[in-house]
């Protein structure tokens, strides 16, 4: 079935209880007020800072969004693109979108106008829906966005290039549109990360996000009485389908804007939330900020707290260990996934598994898995080789473009462009990027397993392990390296931890800076080879 129906069974069985919460701390009342307080607070004194919103009114709202764009002519197939930073209209604009039968684009609210304009057309979009903090990015081209588009602004002062979304909405009757779906008509087009270039456009069906949903409640148990904290953005698939969970669960969510640790801690507290997803930096911030003494855990309501999950990129093991010293009750998960295969899930550790810590784990509900060498031929257990999966979230194809689709499509199965290898009890180990391997005097080197040694060390907070040119070598490997603040560290500290590597893979160059990531985590390499004068080797990625 399509996942629309899960809104609707939830507005039918839960529609007197919140569905979402917002909170925006940067609107919240300058005076500092302690958390045990907060429920004592008059509630209108929070009121720009938290808002919600039940399920029946979540509904309602998609209804209303999807009677308007019938009213404007879109139907079936039609795409409606948003971008928007995270807030209590996204989700019901979204699923309106679904409701009416076009196909929802989430753009990344890093794009700039040049990049939005090259999505907008690379997906054939038909309405652009954006909000107040991208007014100036849409103004720069609003005269080539708007032909053919209707441009629609969510938020105050709606610019004169566009309507306004709730005034279009405000006479729109809130019944269920009259429109048939089915787990085969298309869903979503989702964009790729975009870091060699500019970013594809990956082509889903309904049938891939039902899939999602449903993986992620029986994955991590979602329940009625849980309570998810969403900080990440929800144009990526990560935080949109773990929060499909809570969807098919018909359990509360809260959307957080902020990833600051005492901010994340008193959300989980003041909320009451019992599953959070977090990405690698800020798992380390939190557990930065116990150890410096600027977060105090006895101030805050954590025993509700069950489960803490991270994805979107290689966790160091180390990471974990750590985590578990100041949180040994919580269940634990990793998750892999690409925006190809509908998000993370299609391989997940399982929270019975915290003792493979290091692993991405196993395949998902209703995924497959194997790992290929270089023609194709399945290689055996312990042996490196590329990550395959198959199972019904795998996009349809690259959209507008073919040849990329059987680069990566082939006979169902999804190349994943990820060096991994299985263990004996049947785990899969991520490596590295296919094209992040160094290839040094003819042996090759996989920067993910320097960097989680490097991690060790406690002065280190985070690490990225490029490849650069060598003359004698091919290629020589370099460490770029972000020291904990408020702590010195030379270079000869590094060499000497490194003596614990092999010869060949110890870092012949080390930097110490601030480690790019994009906005779900990512380590930005390319921008690090660029800025370190890897240009034969961006090449090479470009080429590959």
């Amino acid at each position: 079935m399509p996942v629309t129906n899960y809104l609707e069974r939830n507005a039918n069985k839960y529609g007197d209880e919140v569905a979402l919460v917002e909170l925006n701390p940067e609107q919240a009342d300058t005076r500092r007020i302690s958390w045990k307080e907060y429920d004592l607070i008059e509630p209108n004194r929070f009121e720009p800072y938290r808002r919600e919103i039940t399920w029946r009114v979540f509904n309602e709202k998609a209804n209303r969004f999807a009677n308007l764009l019938i009213e404007r002519g879109i139907k079936k197939g039609d795409k409606v693109a948003i971008i928007m930073y995270n807030c209590l209209e996204w989700l019901p604009i979204y699923f309106g979108v679904l409701k009416c039968g076009a196909i929802a684009v989430p753009f990344n609210f890093r794009y700039d106008a040049e990049e939005i304009l090259y999505c907008a057309e690379l997906a054939e979009v038909d309405i652009i829906v954006f909000g107040p903090e991208f007014i100036g990015r849409i103004e720069q081209n609003a005269e080539r966005l708007s032909k053919g588009r209707l441009l629609i602004y969510v938020g105050d002062n709606c610019p004169g290039f566009s309507e306004s979304y709730r005034e279009l909405v405000a006479d729109m009757p809130s019944h269920n549109p009259d429109v048939f779906l089915s787990e085969d008509d298309y869903g979503a087009i989702y964009f790729s990360s975009g870091t060699t270039g500019f970013p594809k456009a990956i082509l889903h069906k309904h049938q891939s996000l039902t899939q999602a949903a449903e993986m992620e409640q029986k994955h991590h148990m979602t329940g009625r009485d849980d309570c998810f904290l969403c900080i990440p953005p929800l144009y990526h698939t990560g935080a949109k389908f773990h929060w499909m969970g809570s969807l098919v669960a018909g359990s509360r969510a809260v959307l957080l804007k902020g990833a600051k640790p005492d901010i994340i801690l008193s959300a989980i507290s003041s909320e009451h939330c019992t599953i959070v997803w977090l990405l690698v930096p800020w798992a380390q911030d939190i557990l930065d900020s116990i150890e410096n003494g600027s977060v105090d855990l006895k101030d805050y309501k954590l025993d509700q707290w069950r489960l803490m999950h991270i994805g979107a990129q290689p966790v160091p093991p180390s990471l974990i260990k750590r985590w578990k010293q100041y949180f040994p009750e919580h269940d634990y998960d990793t998750n892999y996934g690409l925006s190809e295969s509908t998000g993370p899930g299609c391989v997940h550790l399982g929270i019975e598994n915290v003792h493979k810590v290091g692993a991405i784990g196993v395949p998902g509900y209703r995924w497959e898995t194997r790992i290929v060498g270089e023609n194709g031929e399945c290689v055996k257990k312990g042996d490196v080789g590329e990550l395959c999966v198959k199972g019904p979230g795998v996009m349809t194809c690259y959209y507008n473009n073919p040849e990329a689709t059987a680069e990566v499509l082939k006979d169902g199965w999804l190349f994943t462009g990820d060096m991994a290898m299985e263990d004996p009890d049947g785990f899969i180990f991520l490596v590295d990027r296919k094209k992040d391997v160094i290839v040094s005097g003819g042996e090759n080197i996989y920067p993910v397993q320097i960097e989680n040694f490097i991690r060790k060390f406690d002065k280190v907070k985070d690490v990225a392990v490029i490849g650069m040119p060598d003359q004698r070598l091919g290629e020589k490997t370099a460490a770029v390296i972000e020291i904990k603040d408020g702590i010195e560290c030379t270079k000869e500290e590094i060499d000497e931890f490194c003596l614990g590597l092999p010869r060949y893979k110890r870092p012949k160059e080390i930097f110490f800076e601030d480690i790019p990531r994009n906005a779900t985590g990512k380590i930005e390499k390319p921008k690090l080879r660029k800025l370190h004068g890897a240009d034969r080797l961006v090449a090479r990625e470009n080429r590959s």
